[in-house]
């Protein structure tokens, strides 16, 4: 039989988890945010794998939760690691649906809130994004949950980070990010083919958090993704601390990938995994 029992959303009845309302199914961080803190959803490349979701990543610091990419499946895993209505902000490299996709579940769980419409949260995108969430919605107005930023290369302020941007190779406009708090450094690459601007951007960085999206083989097409042993030499190059591999596509071994960006970088080099967490400071 089940009981009923106060909670944080008032008396419910406990016994299920169709019960439990889905911001408390989410689960908190494990310890508090010292300094900067890198927490994998989802890296699977261009499309969701068996194991993980699209691209996204959730980047905390001084209390303030901030979703880079949000790509295929990733609104369910993120909910692993916070709940959805303390995300404060989304930055997006670029809109493949791989990267922005659950945009449009987060916009649902926002606009329809147990608690009621959310507060409208900032959303730094390339130009378009608004109208590109806005279609994959089925929907002509989502600035009801979200504040579209249009981003462009340089200089930025989101929450307590310092950011950096710079437009990356691929075939639509792409946003690699350089993150700043505490004296420590991220990059991400987003997608991207071989870029001197991804140099630039990881120059020294603490973590070089790097897409791997193909496999090495002769003649890879330009202005698309690197593999491992490309994002090994773009990590040696910016001199950056660590090297972490992401966007691993399903049907490629991620161990080449592994292999062949440790034959280039003479740096730690690992695979990105879901729920893998790395602490800046």
């Amino acid at each position: 039989m089940a009981r009923r029992e106060p909670g944080p959303f008032g008396v419910m009845e406990m016994g299920s988890v169709a019960d439990v309302p889905r911001h408390w199914l989410a689960r908190r961080h494990l310890g508090s945010v010292v300094g900067m803190r890198l927490t994998m959803v989802g890296c699977s490349g261009s499309m969701p794998g068996p194991h993980s979701a699209a691209s996204c990543y959730l980047l905390e610091a001084d209390g303030f939760r901030l979703v880079v990419d949000l790509g295929n499946g990733a609104v369910g895993a993120l909910q692993r690691y916070t709940a959805l209505n303390r995300v404060n902000a989304v930055a997006l490299s670029h809109l493949h649906a791989d990267h922005c996709l659950d945009m449009c579940p987060l916009w649902v769980a926002r606009t329809y809130a147990p608690e009621g419409a959310l507060p409208r949260i900032p959303v730094y995108g390339p130009a378009g994004t608004a109208e590109r969430i806005a279609r994959a919605n089925d929907d002509p107005d989502v600035t009801g949950a979200f504040d579209f930023v249009t981003l462009t290369p340089g200089q930025h302020r989101i929450g307590p980070f310092a950011v950096t941007t710079g437009h990356v190779a691929h075939p639509v406009e792409t946003f690699a990010f350089r993150f700043e708090h505490g004296g420590h450094a991220l990059t991400y690459s987003g997608d991207t083919g071989e870029s001197p601007a991804l140099v630039e951007l990881a120059r020294s960085a603490d973590v070089l958090l790097c897409e791997a999206g193909f496999p090495d083989l002769p003649d890879l097409p330009p202005n698309l993704h690197l593999c491992g042993r490309q994002a090994g030499e773009h990590a040696a190059r910016a001199g950056a601390g660590r090297l972490i591999l992401t966007h691993l596509a399903p049907d490629y071994d991620p161990e080449e990938s592994l292999a062949g960006a440790a034959g280039a970088f003479g740096g730690p080099v690992s695979l990105a995994a879901p729920g893998q967490v790395t602490d800046l400071g």
